[in-house]
């Protein structure tokens, strides 16, 4: 049987933010994910996935 964990516990272990893992959740970035009524259930050996967001723009010195 699959372990699991929640969302703030992932976020602990992570080190992001209990929101930014429920925002991966919903978009399907974390294998194995399920939802159980209102908490997001994350496989307890699932990898962090790599941060896909944009990165600031920086200003070339010329």
């Amino acid at each position: 049987m699959l372990e699991y964990i929640s969302a703030s516990d992932a976020a602990k272990k992570w080190g992001i933010s209990e929101r930014r893992v429920q925002k991966l959740c919903e978009d399907n970035r974390i294998a194995g994910v399920a939802k159980f009524s209102y908490m997001w259930l994350i496989p307890k050996n699932a990898e962090k996935p790599a941060d896909g967001r944009r990165k600031a723009f920086s200003k070339r010195k010329e």
